[in-house]
């Protein structure tokens, strides 16, 4: 697995502390991207959490997946939160070390009463010290949050006094990309009531283990969810349910639970888990098994293929202006690009961490993680040998189908109604269920008269 280390560099630690006026929740933040730049320490907002105790528990579910690995728990994982401003409200996410679980906590416009919320996104000190008080919070007397610096300050810092240097597996950034992809296709399939909501989660195993293994299904019922053994239409994949464990935190205070999910197929897939809070949302998104990261789903790779994709995505970063949220149907209205080749450009940047889905609102959001497409693409092996089978002249073209010399084997890739199918040993293992196989992201290259030469563009 490829690595690099990210230095996050914050002014003092995040710290819950007594002051003259009542408790303040000071978050500390690391360098990252506002309208303005490049800032060391942005500062997203100053004011007072409308259910204090209801955000911290919150923050420290999201905070839970960032130090969680629900797969091989043996190996560390660590990744401070990401924050981002959208001008309306907060949004916290963090993956787990396994790149299958991605999860978020909005912090919505009515869970705060304070300064207008700034926009641009960083990665916030989250440390053990401050979720040990977080989670001693039982009441909600007045609770003063502060992202970022205080305001007297932001102009005077010297520079860093606490650091943390982070492992950052490729795999991660293709995993909120991949993310992204998936919950874009999610339909609402269930929205139980707060009771109903608390009564299901509750009755999930917590940790896991032979009665957790495997797919497993549920469908609504009335007004609740009940186990299926098969994907009857309208079920919801609920792969690994253990995975659900961060939930039980908000759970006391949940109104609503809200399940995502695709169309059933008769095939394990990812699906999304949406308590309803008082001014909040918190999110937990499940890739198709615990073994099973959202780096491998391949969702992204069509997009990646294209040419068009590149150029596209460049005009449609100039117009995402930190927007909370983004419709496909006015980017391409602003752009005078279809909407189809406006989802595919939003797709290319979701690679490079620049935007999100948010289920509930049915559109993506802007945000900025400190990466660039050009990493997925190096570090993404089906597109990279995609680009050199393509460059090398190892694709022939004959009408609906195509041939491809691929080691000491040649493949068969035919197309139908515009789906690409191969005689390989992985499109017999998935069948398009992890996005395209190599051999058919060459075919597609060479059809559309991509640029390649030795696997590179």
């Amino acid at each position: 697995m490829t690595r690099s280390v990210q230095a996050l560099a914050y002014a003092r630690h995040s710290a819950l502390e007594s002051s003259p006026t009542g408790t303040l929740l000071g978050l500390e933040t690391s360098g990252g991207l506002t309208p303005r730049g490049a800032e060391a320490h942005p500062r997203f907002f100053a004011g007072f959490l409308s259910s204090p105790r209801i955000a911290a528990r919150g923050l420290l579910a999201v905070a839970d997946v960032a130090s969680a690995r629900y797969y091989q728990r043996s190996l560390a994982s660590s990744l401070d939160p990401v924050v981002t401003g959208n001008g309306d409200r907060l949004r916290f996410e963090s993956f787990s070390g396994c790149c299958g679980v991605y999860a978020r906590l909005d912090v919505l416009q009515e869970g705060l009463e304070g300064e207008r919320t700034g926009h641009g996104t960083t990665n916030v000190d989250v440390n053990n010290p401050l979720r040990e008080a977080l989670s001693r919070i039982t009441a909600d007397d007045p609770l003063h949050l502060r992202v970022g610096p205080e305001e007297m300050t932001v102009t005077t810092l010297d520079g860093p006094v606490v650091e943390k240097k982070v492992p950052l597996p490729d795999r991660w950034l293709r995993g909120f990309a991949e993310a992204q992809v998936a919950s874009a296709a999610f339909d609402l399939r269930a929205e139980l009531p707060a009771a109903e909501a608390v009564r299901f989660l509750r009755s999930l195993p917590r940790s896991s283990g032979s009665a957790s293994r495997g797919a497993r299904w549920v469908i609504a019922t009335g007004a609740g969810l009940r186990p299926t053994t098969r994907p009857v239409p309208g079920a919801v994949c609920l792969p690994g349910p253990e995975r659900l464990v961060a939930l039980q935190r908000v759970l006391r205070h949940a109104t609503a639970l809200r399940v995502y999910g695709p169309v059933a197929d008769g095939v394990a897939a990812a699906s999304a888990w949406e308590v309803v809070l008082p001014g909040m949302r918190l999110t937990v998104t499940l890739s198709p098994d615990a073994s099973r990261g959202f780096s491998g789903e391949g969702g992204v790779l069509e997009a990646l293929a294209t040419d068009d994709a590149a150029a596209d995505a460049e005009l449609i970063s100039v117009l995402l202006a930190w927007e909370p949220r983004i419709e496909p149907a006015g980017l391409a209205e602003q752009s005078g690009l279809t909407v189809e080749r406006v989802r595919a450009a939003l797709t290319r940047l979701g690679t490079a961490g620049r935007v999100g889905y948010d289920l509930a609102d049915a559109a993506y959001f802007h945000r900025e993680l400190p990466y660039d497409a050009d990493r997925a693409e190096r570090h993404n092996p089906r597109l990279v040998d995609a680009r050199r089978l393509a460059g090398s002249g190892a694709v022939t073209l004959d009408g609906d189908l195509a041939s491809v010399a691929s080691g000491e084997r040649r493949y068969r890739v035919r197309e139908h109604e515009g789906v690409l199918s191969c005689t390989c040993p992985w499109w017999a293992d998935y069948r398009g269920r992890r996005g395209p196989c190599k051999h058919a992201l060459a075919v597609r290259m060479v059809r559309r008269g991509a640029t390649v030469a030795g696997g590179a563009r």
